[in-house]
């Protein structure tokens, strides 16, 4: 018989590379800041079950942009996708192709503007937007120089969504590039920082799925 699991794992993996100090990625912007250091410091290839989860991802991804480019939906039109971001400051970059992103063009009563959509897939739609996600459009917003955001929520085994609109916050994003500061810091001084996600309600729920959960239990 043929393993099909294991064609996939085939077709997914994908050739390891450790991080550089100095270079971020926008997608850590909301996550614990001990996880991040620590995929750094004590870099560890991907998890099978995550890289599923990823591709899964960008399927809805490229379905959504799909139904923004068709002709059935002529209010809204799909200028880019998978867009690169890059974000310099004096000491560190934030750079990356994010698969989740799509600009559109909407138009509303005569009137046009671009929108710059994050797309997550999901189990179950949210009541509320994640803070994290929030957290990763402002900065999306901020380095393609888009005022209008929308997170959009996608359920992965009906295609219902949820949306959540957003406005770049040059005070909120400004915050999350001190984040990555403060990261940066800790990592030049090889000082381990607090174990963020343990101490925050709201985050605790990180824990469940961190790789170095081991190693932050002994510090």
């Amino acid at each position: 018989m043929i393993d099909f699991n294991k064609l996939i794992d085939n077709h997914l993996a994908r050739e390891y590379r450790a991080k550089t100090i100095g270079r971020y990625y926008p997608s850590e912007a909301g996550s614990c800041l001990r996880k991040t250091w620590f995929s750094y410091k004590n870099p560890k290839p991907n998890d099978v079950k995550l890289t599923r989860i990823f591709e899964a991802g960008n399927m809805l991804h490229e379905f959504i942009s799909e139904v923004i480019k068709s002709e059935k939906n002529k209010e809204v039109e799909l200028l880019r996708s998978e867009l690169p971001i890059e974000i310099k400051t004096k000491d560190f970059i934030i750079s990356g192709r994010i698969d989740n992103l799509v600009l559109v063009k909407i138009c509303e009563k005569s009137e046009c503007k671009q929108v710059l959509v994050e797309v997550k897939s999901t189990k179950f739609l949210p009541k509320e937007k994640k803070p994290e996600h929030k957290m990763q459009l402002q900065l999306y917003m901020r380095a393609i120089g888009v005022n209008d955001g929308i997170i959009l929520y996608i359920q992965k085994d009906n295609l219902e969504t949820r949306s959540f609109e957003i406005k770049h916050n040059k005070k909120v994003s400004d915050k999350i590039i001190e984040r990555f500061q403060v990261l940066h810091q800790f990592l030049t001084e090889n000082k381990l920082p607090e174990a963020e996600a343990k101490l925050d309600s709201e985050k605790n729920w990180m824990c469940d799925y961190c790789s170095y959960a081991e190693e932050c239990a002994k510090e």
